[in-house]
């Protein structure tokens, strides 16, 4: 589970999600894989009571105490080093609760948040994300794996999983339903159409291509697209690059992010930070260092002047 482990660094897991998303299954069928098996202890801090229990005798088998909080109160710095000492684990692993603000969970010196994981109901989904998004928000942006359980009739997985990148671009994703993992997502029709000659990508249209041309860059390498956005210049870039790209709100208004990728173009000098044009360019995929690895990278055929777009994206 994760990389190697520093002796005196105690690593915790941390499994996320709001009630009843399916954290305990999650977790008791993780610590029956052949993986999950350890030398040493593993303590287990529950912190909302489910419905589901954990099987005595799978928590026996794998040297597993569970230790069950009631409020943020009991899981100071202070009380959890007290665990540490009581049960001296190899592994802490914290089933969140999913009402708790995460940012208010504060650990000993030397415990790590080696792994993030986040359960979702999606059968509940909506009323998430319309109740409860900056909670959702919060779990999902530190997330490594966000799992996405339930999904059993519902038709609309592409747009969900556009709404859960944009809260965090680099999480894996995984769907299933009653018979596990959902292979391939069905195409659902794109609001472009992707044989133009040149793939015209409307305003309202944007975020859906962004969180696409991420998400499966093969399918964009070497196609033209054109889109409206706004000039982002840095003295990092290199010379002839900037970054045509739009706002949008990942959480609430307060939590707004540029969203755009790379562009090489003769233009870039005459370019001025804030300023709206529209791009026509060919899609490639590159290695850049900003991304941390290969992404999508323009190369701009034209880059006109145009009219501001007052709309933040959707990804809707």
């Amino acid at each position: 589970m994760g990389p190697m482990i520093e002796d005196d660094i105690t690593p915790v897991f941390l499994i996320n999600g709001f009630l009843e998303a399916g954290k305990t299954e999650f977790l008791s069928f993780t610590m029956e894989q052949d993986y999950f098996q350890t030398e040493g202890k593993t303590l287990l801090i529950v912190c909302e009571e489910g419905d589901t229990e954990y099987d005595e005798e799978l928590l026996k088998e794998t040297r597993t105490s569970v230790v069950y909080v009631d409020s943020l109160e009991e899981i100071s710095p202070d009380r959890l080093t007290e665990l540490e000492l009581l049960y001296n684990p190899e592994r802490v692993l914290i089933e969140w609760n999913g009402m708790w603000n995460q940012e208010d969970l504060k650990l000993p010196v030397d415990w790590t948040i080696y792994q993030q994981i986040t359960i979702v109901d999606m059968s509940t989904f909506d009323l998430y994300v319309k109740n409860m998004k900056s909670l959702l928000s919060a779990m999902v942006r530190n997330s490594e794996l966000v799992i996405c359980n339930r999904c059993d009739g519902i038709e609309d997985l592409e747009r969900y999983k556009r709404m859960l990148m944009s809260m965090n671009t680099k999480c894996e994703i995984v769907f299933e339903d009653e018979n596990g993992e959902i292979d391939e997502i069905s195409e659902e029709d794109l609001p472009y159409d992707l044989n133009a000659p040149v793939v015209k990508i409307s305003p309202e249209a944007y975020g859906i291509w962004y969180i696409d041309c991420m998400d499966k860059p093969e399918r964009y390498v070497g196609k033209v697209v054109e889109f409206t956005a706004m000039v982002l210049k840095s003295p990092e870039f290199p010379k002839n690059y900037f970054v045509p790209g739009r706002m949008a709100m990942t959480c609430c208004a307060d939590d707004m992010t540029f969203l755009g990728y790379i562009c090489k173009s003769r233009d870039a000098r005459h370019l001025e930070t804030r300023q709206w044009v529209t791009v026509r360019a060919r899609v490639e995929v590159e290695f850049w260092k900003d991304y941390d690895g290969e992404g999508p990278v323009l190369y701009a055929e034209e880059v006109v002047p145009a009219e501001p777009i007052e709309e933040v994206v959707q990804f809707g």
